[in-house]
């Protein structure tokens, strides 16, 4: 294996044992898991009705939203499954613990990230479409001369490149480049970053948007300030959402390469209730955007 793979292994004690004197996972975590994952399961049925009213309505915008609805109940699922299965079915401990990849209990710990990290993909993927669309429309305001490209192609596009960073977080674990928390680090820097551009674009779009707005409303003479207020409403969610999101992300990556830096291992890089802090914040934040 790679040198962080090798130290970690090194350093980390077997991943079969939990910290000493404490259960895989406490019971206040159980019952946080159960209501997550529960959450989570009703946001997945009722965008799920959503959904299906929406494809009843044909038509190219309806698409649009069938998509957006599609992609709440794919992240809604891959949660709910993440919650509502115990965390000692798949990993040694509920705080997470380096395991290097062929490892005792690598699977279960890999199987367990990969579901984190396609649920985040799919979240992720909500925003970046409803940006996209948005650009899409300011273009042909602002440059209505100018060829577009489909907004589902640029889509697409970005959504592979997220896909492509996922598999390459996967190879270089496989390869025992790094440990499991190797993984984390990678899906937390990747997640914090993205967040920072979404806050970016979220706001200029925001602008631009009012901007269009009340342009339409002066030369029609109608009232466009409900419209405005929904995009304020929808850009201040939103930013909070990603503002929060990448002080947690950046927060955990600035930890582990701190404790690896000092130890050569990302073993004990969270204490318990850091990670059940952290827990908490990150998916209940989550459930608030997608509910």
């Amino acid at each position: 294996g790679g040198s962080v793979g090798a130290a970690d292994a090194a350093e980390q004690p077997p991943p079969s044992q939990p910290e000493a004197g404490r259960p895989p996972e406490t019971e206040a975590e159980e019952y946080s898991d159960l209501l997550l994952g529960l959450a989570f399961l009703l946001t997945s049925l009722l965008s799920l009705k959503r959904m299906h009213w929406s494809y009843k309505q044909g038509g190219v915008e309806t698409t649009v939203v069938t998509a957006f609805y599609s992609l709440i109940l794919s992240t809604s699922s891959f949660r709910a499954l993440w919650f509502l299965i115990p965390s000692y079915v798949l990993e040694p401990s509920y705080t997470p613990v380096p395991v290097l990849a062929f490892d005792d209990g690598w699977a279960g710990v890999y199987a367990s990230e990969l579901l984190l990290s396609v649920g985040s993909l799919s979240l992720f993927a909500i925003f970046i479409l409803i940006l996209v669309y948005w650009a899409d429309i300011l273009k042909k305001y602002f440059h209505p001369g100018v060829r577009r490209a489909k907004p589902i192609q640029t889509f697409l596009t970005l959504l592979t490149f997220l896909l492509l960073t996922l598999l390459l977080n996967t190879l270089l674990f496989l390869t025992r480049t790094y440990t499991s928390d190797g993984m984390i680090l990678f899906d937390s820097l990747t997640l914090g970053l993205t967040s920072l551009v979404c806050v970016f674009e979220i706001s200029i779009f925001s602008h631009r948007f009012r901007t269009v707005l009340r342009t339409l409303g002066a030369i029609n003479q109608v009232s466009t300030e409900s419209q405005v207020r929904r995009i304020v409403w929808i850009t201040v969610t939103g930013n909070v959402f990603f503002l929060v999101r990448a002080v947690l992300e950046l927060s955990l990556s600035l930890l582990l390469l701190l404790q690896y830096r000092s130890s050569s291992s990302f073993a004990g890089a969270m204490t318990p209730s850091q990670w059940d802090m952290y827990i908490l914040a990150k998916h209940w934040s989550e459930v608030g955007i997608v509910g």
